[in-house]
Formats: structure tokens, sequence, C-alpha cells
């Protein structure tokens, strides 16, 4: 393992990448070397909350700043493919937040230049980083849940207040690419072969009332080759019960040793390993940490969690996860979901989309 050194960050996009600045920040492993937004006002806002100094609105800036290792890219999901692959092809080591690109058009260009440039690309799939997260993969990895044969992971909440945002009516945004995409990213985190995906999906009067064709109730059940299932589940804009009986998202894997269920917002672990009686524990001492603006809507502590993470793959030279290729086979099942659904439920392989497009992500 090489000494740990500081990086310098520029980051694009400063709505959501509030949440990059402030882990880059608090961070003893990176500097905030730039930022960008086409918004200047933003960017002066920004500028007095954290204390920055160099800034610009035009993108090309930033990529040809040589100070600058990495670039954090925080912009609207369809300019994701542009700013990842230009970041790349000018060297840059890339962090793109999820979904790293908004459908499967196009993601052949961003796999060649992934492969092609000395930078390293990873996708923030937050969730994976909050501490009850954290923990359950380690236990996975220490053999604890035994073989893992079923996986059930859900993200519910009630979101009506996007519904009152321009861009969410817009004709790109989708609640399964925007949000239960964190639920499918921990099913393929432990079930990566899932394949197989069959679901429905309905949109609720509240969505349709704003304008929305979009389904925002969900529901799917996925398979693997090796017979093994996940349910994937969430609705967006229907009342919630209290946090406490119905975690924002959960994750639970079934083992034949053992079963587990890591909970966000409420920072909570529940285990039942062979020879053990049921446990739980409560990580809220950390909400310091994960939850920083006021309320739980914004998480920067898990985007500092994987930013050190990412400095510690480029520290050892190894490639960070998820890296660009798991990433598009996410995609692809996100896209055999909505196809399942359009269809009433038929049965769609992932497998066979990025087969149809000649992806080999492998």
């Amino acid at each position: 393992m090489t000494e740990p050194r500081v990086r310098r960050l520029g980051v694009i996009g400063l709505g959501e990448g509030r949440s990059m600045l402030s882990a880059a920040r608090s961070s003893d492993r990176w500097q905030v070397a730039g930022v960008c937004d086409l918004d200047e006002s933003l960017i002066r806002q920004r500028l007095r909350e954290f204390d920055l100094d160099r800034w610009t609105t035009n993108y090309d800036d930033l990529l040809a700043d040589p100070r600058i290792d990495a670039i954090a890219i925080y912009t609207p999901d369809h300019l994701h493919r542009d700013h990842c692959v230009r970041a790349l092809e000018a060297g840059k080591h890339v962090i793109c937040t999820k979904p790293l690109l908004d459908s499967l058009a196009g993601a052949d260009q961003l796999l060649d230049a992934a492969r092609r440039s000395p930078g390293r690309l990873m996708v923030g799939q937050s969730t994976r980083f909050f501490e009850p997260m954290i923990r359950q993969r380690r236990d996975v990895e220490a053999g604890r849940h035994g073989d893992v044969v079923a996986v059930d992971a859900h993200y519910r909440s009630d979101s009506r207040w996007f519904l009152s945002r321009d861009w969410s009516t817009g004709t790109a945004f989708s609640w399964l690419w925007n949000f239960l995409i964190h639920a499918v990213d921990l099913v393929r985190w432990y079930l990566p072969d899932v394949d197989e995906v069959t679901g429905f999906g309905t949109a609720s009067p509240n969505t349709l009332g704003a304008g929305l064709d979009r389904p925002d109730s969900l529901r799917f059940v996925l398979r693997d080759p090796a017979g093994r299932i996940a349910t994937v589940s969430g609705d967006y804009t229907l009342p919630k019960i209290d946090q406490r009986l119905e975690p924002a998202i959960g994750c639970q894997v079934r083992g034949t040793d053992g079963s587990s269920r890591a909970d966000y917002p409420g920072l909570t672990y529940h285990t039942r390993f062979a020879g053990e009686s049921p446990q739980t524990k409560d990580f809220g001492h950390l909400a310091g940490h994960y939850f920083r603006f006021g309320g739980t809507s914004h998480h920067a502590g898990e985007y500092q969690n994987y930013l050190d993470y990412f400095a510690t793959c480029l520290d050892d030279g190894i490639d960070p996860a998820p890296g660009p290729a798991e990433a598009i086979g996410t995609l692809a099942l996100l896209e055999a979901m909505e196809r399942s659904m359009d269809s009433g439920g038929r049965p769609v392989r992932a497998s066979q989309l990025l087969a149809d497009r000649n992806l080999i992500t492998q």
C-alpha cells in the first residue's frame, strides 16, 4: 500500500454538489481546487459557505487546470455522459453521481473513453456508504450469512415536493432511474448476476395531478442464473408511516446461516446469525457525520465516505466499485424493469439488452 496523498478536486454542479463540497472540505485526503456551475449566484453562495475562491462557469476551465486531479460530476443526469467522457479524455479521474447515464444510449462511448483514459471512474452509489450498509457488507464478506439466497431492498419516501420542481416534470425524469436505483444497486451488490426481471408500476393520482405520467409505486422480482432471487420496491408520492416503522431505505440479506437488515436514515443494523440471539446496532451517534444541512435529505457523510474510498483506490492503483462497467450493468437492469412494466409484467433479461447494443461490460 502506498502512502496516502492529498488530491485536488474540481466539482461541477453545485446544487447536489453541495454535499460533495462538504465532503471534500471535511476530508484530509482532498482539497477543493475549483468549482463550476452555470449559475454564478449559486457559485458565489458556495464560495461563501465553504470558504473557496477558485471558480468558473466554463467546464473546459476545470478540465484544462493541471492542478486538478479528479472531477466530481453532480450535473443533471442527461449531461453525465458528455461531462464524464470529456473529463476522462482530459486524463482526469472521475467521480459521478448516480445514475451514470440516463439511458443505455451512448454507453459504448463512455466505456471506450474509460478504457482509453489513464483516469479511473467511480459512480457515487451513495447508499453503499452508510454505516449500517458498510457493516452489512462486512458481515456478508466474512461469511456470517452463509450462502446468500435472497435479497430484499426498498426505497420509499414521500417526495411529493419533487413535483413542484420545474425539472421534475420534464420528459427525462423517472422515479425508477432517479430513486429506485438505490435499492437496485444494493441488490446487485450482493447478487451481481441478477438478470431476469418482472414487475409492475403505477402512477398515483398525486403524480398524475402534477402533470407527470410516470410510475411512482414500483414492485419487481429479480432472479440470477443460479436461481437466487431478490425483490425491489419503492413508493414516492404516497404518505409514509413513522420512520421507526418504515425506514426510507432498507436492505435485507437472507442466507443459510443468518439474516440481516440495514436501515437508513435511522442508521440501525439488525442481525441474527448462527449461535447468536437477534441484535440491533444503533449508529445514531454518527448522524452528525452523515446529515449536515438539517434533516436527512442531504447526507454529505456518505459522500465523504465514498470520496475517501475513491482516494484509497487511487493510492493503491485499483479500480473503485461501482465502476463504469458495473454501473452500466445496473442501467441495463433498470431498462429491463421499464420494459417489463410497459409489457404488463413480461419477464425481460438485462443481458439481452446489453447484447442487443453490443455492450461488453465484463
